[in-house]
C-alpha cells in the first residue's frame, strides 16, 4: 500500500526554503521529492496544489535566493508593478549589480549592471527596480515592439508618465541605451488597453502608417456610441484587434453589436486577429493602408 505523502499543517498552501523545513523536522529531502510539493528554484520549494503565478515566482525568488545588490526587473518588475504578467513558467529577471557576483541561477534571468540610488524600491518588501528604471531596462533589454508595450502598460496604471520618462532620459545624457530608451518614447501610448493592442500600433507605426488615436470615442450628437482601439478619425477608419475574448459568446456578440453600430456614420471598421498578426501581418498591413489611402480627410 502506498504511503500518502507527508503534508505539515505548517507548509499546507504555502512556499518555503527547503533547507529551512528540513532544519526544522518539518519534511526530509525524500518528502520533497514526493508528489507533495513542487520546486520553484533551487532549494525553493511550494505545495503542489498552489497554482503558482509569475509574480510570485518573483517574490519567492526576491526573499530566499538574493544577495544584497539584486532586484526584480523587466518584464518581471512591470508585473510587480501592476502591470501584465509573463507565463509562470518564465523566468524572473533580475537586475544585479556588478559587486554581487550573483549566478547563474535556473528559472532566473539575471543582467548586470549598475543602478542610481533611489532606482530601487521596495514592493511588498521585495526589491523592485522603479516605474522609471524598469522603463529604461525594458528599452535596453527588448526589442522596441515589446518594449514599448510594456512601458504603455505601466503608463496606463499611472505609475509613471510620460514626463517623468523624459525628464529621466536628459539624466542620462549620452550614455549607452539612450538611444533605445528615446526611441520607445517616441512611441508609448499609455492609452493602449493591452500587449497586443500596443504591439499592433507600434508595427503599424514603425512600417510608415500615420499614428492612429488609442482607444477612441465615437459619439453621435454628443453621445456615446462606441470605443474602438485604435483610429484615425479624419478618415473614419478604425481598427478592432481581435483577442482571445472572442471564445465568450457573449463578449462578442455585445463587440460585434457596439461596432455595427458605428456603420450607419460611415465608419470602416478592421479586424485583426492574432492569427493574423503572427502569420499575415503584411495582409493585414496592405487592408488598413489601402483603406486609409480610399478614405479623403473629414
Amino acid at each position: 500500500m502506498v504511503r500518502p505523502p507527508r503534508r505539515p499543517a505548517e507548509l499546507v498552501g504555502k512556499m518555503f526554503f527547503a533547507r529551512e523545513v528540513v532544519h526544522l523536522g518539518l519534511l526530509t529531502r525524500n518528502d520533497l521529492r514526493s508528489s507533495a510539493w513542487r520546486q520553484l528554484f533551487h532549494n525553493v520549494y511550494a505545495d503542489a496544489r498552489l497554482e503558482i503565478s509569475h509574480v510570485m515566482r518573483a517574490r519567492a525568488a526576491a526573499s530566499w535566493l538574493f544577495p544584497p545588490g539584486c532586484a526584480i526587473a523587466g518584464r518581471s518588475a512591470v508585473a510587480l508593478l501592476g502591470g501584465p504578467q509573463p507565463r509562470p513558467d518564465e523566468p524572473v529577471e533580475v537586475l544585479v549589480e556588478p559587486s554581487a557576483r550573483f549566478g547563474p541561477v535556473a528559472g532566473l534571468r539575471i543582467h548586470v549592471a549598475n543602478w542610481r540610488e533611489g532606482e530601487v524600491f521596495r514592493v511588498d518588501r521585495a526589491p523592485v527596480t522603479t516605474p522609471v528604471r524598469t522603463c529604461w531596462d525594458l528599452a535596453c533589454w527588448l526589442d522596441v515592439v515589446e518594449a514599448v508595450a510594456h512601458i504603455d502598460a505601466l503608463l496606463r496604471r499611472g505609475v509613471t508618465d510620460h514626463a517623468e520618462l523624459t525628464a529621466y532620459q536628459r539624466r542620462r545624457g549620452a550614455e549607452r541605451g539612450v538611444r533605445r530608451f528615446a526611441e520607445a518614447l517616441q512611441l508609448v501610448d499609455g492609452g493602449a488597453e493591452s500587449l497586443p493592442e500596443s504591439r499592433l500600433r507600434v508595427r503599424l507605426i514603425r512600417a510608415g502608417l500615420p499614428r492612429p488615436v488609442t482607444q477612441h470615442v465615437i459619439s453621435r450628437q454628443g453621445r456615446f456610441v462606441a470605443r474602438v482601439d485604435l483610429a484615425w478619425p479624419d478618415r473614419k477608419v478604425a481598427v478592432e484587434y481581435d483577442g482571445l475574448w472572442h471564445h465568450d459568446a457573449e463578449q462578442f456578440h455585445r463587440d460585434r453589436r457596439r461596432l455595427n453600430q458605428i456603420l450607419g456614420d460611415d465608419w470602416l471598421v478592421l479586424h485583426v486577429t492574432a492569427k493574423r498578426m503572427a502569420e499575415d501581418f503584411d495582409g493585414v498591413l496592405t487592408e488598413i493602408r489601402t483603406a486609409l489611402a480610399t478614405r479623403r480627410p473629414r
